[in-house]
């Protein structure tokens, strides 16, 4: 057996949440390998929206084990808030989620140094979700952060004081910055109980054992591929890897176990916070898609920034990532349009080019865009891809040509129902 992997190819909010809730039924583990509170994946059905953050989108479904993986970031305090919106929906998450060992924990100061570090940036923000994930994944790389296993270890608290008091000492640097850590460290450490009841497992012993006793798995990512550390937009990017190599190192399962890659894209483009964003529109058209399309961060609650979709940042996606097959969300939002634009190239400096560049912060770039038709109806009721309207399939067909990859899945709405199976 092999590891699927479901990731976004844009700036995130692609829909991830809503598709792995579909595709649970067909797995044993869903695995997330990455990132941590500052994902927002929502998903919909009978009549009730749901928004996770670090519990993986699998959580709904009980014959599915739900694995957060030591790529991932935990803020205690999330988590448990997380953990009480469950409660309702009488979901056994004692033996339905389980963690890594090596995730690491996500500290009260890690969160005041978020805030200290983009507040000193000034104009120059990068638009963090000051969840406390730079900082957080700086002291991973920086071999001082505290693990999830190091919660049971009985010298947790010393280790905890002894990386506080050092971020203490970082924070003095910035003098302006005021704070009270009392405030976020009392919910912090009762939060941690939380965690204690919960199944902590050396993951990567876990998810292995499980491909070896033939389980299906799929690695759910979350923000998108241009916020990667080395494959996005720099320096307005996330803390971790987003694509597909990231699988690897987020749950320890080698590249030949990597299987299919399902890739979700909008049928347009949004960007939340500040970097780049070749083809946003800063006019009625932007707002129409974002109003249409309820735009709206579902962890910041940020308005995000809306434009029409990108073949050259699609493409070098596609690649990064090895995408298998693809996904497309939102098709609904476009139903508002008589007509479509694509950006299919770049003029960059006089140039043509349908390729991602290394700089596209400080060049000048404008899009070279082509007109589709759209289908101008409402597709919410649709029930099956075969009554589609043909604008729509011609849509789809349009994009595979230029994408090389199948489309395989038509989102027309936030519903579960509402996911079209093209094939």
């Amino acid at each position: 057996m092999k590891v699927d992997v479901l990731l976004g190819l844009q700036w995130g909010d692609e829909g991830k949440g809503k598709i792995v809730d579909v595709l649970t039924p067909e797995y044993n583990i869903i695995a997330r390998f990455q990132g941590g509170p500052n994902a927002g994946h929502t998903l919909e059905f009978e009549g009730i929206k749901h928004v996770l953050h670090t519990i993986p989108s699998g959580i709904f479904h009980d014959h599915v084990i739900n694995l957060v993986g030591n790529g991932v970031v935990i803020d205690p305090v999330i988590f448990q808030k997380e953990l009480e919106k469950l409660a309702p929906f009488n979901i056994d998450f004692k033996n339905r989620l389980i963690l890594s060992k090596k995730a690491h924990l996500i500290l009260p100061t890690h969160r005041l140094l978020d805030a200290a570090s983009e507040s000193a940036k000034g104009k120059n923000k990068i638009g963090s979700t000051l969840k406390g994930i730079g900082p957080t994944y700086m002291d991973k790389t920086g071999r001082n952060g505290l693990r999830v296993g190091d919660i049971f270890s009985p010298n947790f608290k010393e280790k905890y004081d002894a990386l506080v008091e050092k971020h203490i000492g970082m924070l003095a640097h910035y003098p302006d910055f005021e704070y009270d850590i009392t405030e976020y460290e009392t919910p912090w450490l009762e939060s941690i109980a939380s965690l204690r009841e919960l199944t902590a497992v050396d993951s990567e012993l876990y998810i292995n054992d499980a491909l070896k006793s033939g389980k299906k798995i799929l690695a759910e990512g979350a923000q998108g591929t241009m916020l990667d550390i080395d494959f996005g937009t720099y320096p307005f990017v996330t803390s971790s890897n987003t694509v597909t190599a990231g699988t690897c190192t987020g749950l320890g399962v080698a590249p030949t176990k990597i299987g299919d890659v399902i890739g979700i894209f909008k049928a347009y483009c949004t960007r939340v916070g500040s970097g780049p964003f070749p083809t946003e529109l800063h006019d009625e058209v932007g707002e129409a898609i974002r109003k249409e399309g309820r735009e709206f961060g579902a962890t910041t609650g940020r308005p995000r920034r809306c434009g029409w979709l990108d073949i050259p940042q699609m493409k070098y996606a596609i690649m990064v990532n090895g995408v298998t097959e693809l996904s497309m969300m939102k098709a609904d939002v476009l139903s508002i349009f008589e007509d479509i634009e694509v950006c299919t190239h770049y003029l960059i400096n006089g140039e043509r080019v349908d390729h991602f560049p290394f700089d596209v912060t400080d060049v000048d770039i404008t899009p070279v865009y082509e007109k589709v038709k759209g289908w101008n109806c409402d597709l919410t009721a649709l029930d099956s891809y075969a009554s589609a309207p043909q604008a729509l399939k011609d849509y789809v067909t349009y994009l595979e040509n230029l994408l090389e990859v199948p489309i395989t899945t038509v989102s027309v709405g936030p519903d579960r129902k509402q996911t079209l199976a093209t094939r």
